[in-house]
C-alpha cells in the first residue's frame, strides 16, 4: 500500500458528525496505517513539560506522524463537544485533541484527506445517485415519529443534541447530558429526541430527573 493507495480509500463508515465536524475513528485509522507501513510511528510534540501549547489560556496539540519515511506534523486545538476551545482542559480533553491530530496528521500521508478538504467521497469514486430521494429523515420510522410533522431544521438541531447527550454519557457526565436534553421543551420534539437515545441513556436522563425534583421537595 502507498500513499496514492492511502488517497483513494473510502473511509466514511469509520467517521462520525459532532456538530458541523466529521471524525475519522483514530483506532481504525492507525490500524490502516501500520498495514500501509509496519514502521509508521507518532510523536506529541512538548512544550517545555506540556503536552500543548497554551494560546490565551486556550490549548493547542500538535502530532507529527512518520510515514513512508516522511514526517508530517499536524497541530489542533483541545475542543469541547461544540467544537469549540477550551480554557484550562482536562487530562481526558487534551488526550482527546492529541488522538484526533494524530488522526489528522495522517490524513496529510493521504488516509482521509478528503475529508479536511470538504469532500464526500475519495479521489476517483463516484457519488450516489443523486435522483433519489434525498428527504431529510434521521428519526426511525415508526407510527409515533410519521405524524410528528417537524421541520427538517428542528429534525437536525435535535440530532445534534442526541449526538452531545450520547457524548456527555460515554464521558459520565451525566449532568451535563441532563442540562443538553432540557433545552428540548416541546412535546414532539422529544419523542423524536427520545428516539435517537438508547434506552440506557433515556433511562439515566429520567432517574436524574428524579432525584432532582426529590431534592426540591
Amino acid at each position: 500500500m502507498n500513499i496514492e493507495t492511502l488517497l483513494k480509500t473510502n473511509v466514511n463508515e469509520h467517521t462520525e458528525k459532532k456538530a458541523n465536524l466529521t471524525y475519522l475513528s483514530w483506532a481504525w485509522a492507525w490500524a490502516e496505517a501500520l498495514k500501509a507501513d509496519p514502521k509508521v510511528s507518532y510523536k506529541v510534540e512538548m512544550f517545555g513539560d506540556k503536552c500543548f501549547m497554551d494560546i490565551n489560556g486556550t490549548c493547542m496539540v500538535w502530532v507529527t506522524v512518520t510515514m513512508f519515511e516522511k514526517a508530517m506534523t499536524c497541530q489542533l486545538p483541545v475542543m469541547d463537544h461544540r467544537n469549540k476551545a477550551i480554557s484550562n482542559p482536562d487530562a481526558f480533553q487534551v488526550n482527546t485533541a492529541i488522538m484526533r491530530c494524530m488522526t489528522k496528521a495522517l490524513s496529510l500521508h493521504g488516509l482521509g484527506l478528503y475529508i479536511y478538504a470538504g469532500e464526500d467521497l475519495p479521489e476517483g469514486e463516484e457519488a450516489p445517485d443523486t435522483k433519489k430521494d434525498t428527504k431529510v429523515s434521521i428519526i426511525p420510522a415508526s407510527p409515533k415519529t410519521e405524524t410528528l410533522g417537524i421541520s427538517a431544521d428542528r429534525l437536525a438541531i435535535i440530532q445534534l443534541c442526541a449526538s452531545n447527550i450520547k457524548d456527555f454519557f460515554d464521558d459520565n457526565r451525566i449532568i451535563d447530558a441532563y442540562e443538553e436534553r432540557i433545552g428540548i421543551t416541546d412535546g414532539d420534539e422529544m419523542i423524536a429526541l427520545n428516539n435517537l437515545l438508547p434506552p440506557n441513556i433515556r433511562s439515566a436522563l429520567r432517574n436524574h430527573h428524579q432525584s432532582l425534583q426529590k431534592k426540591a421537595a
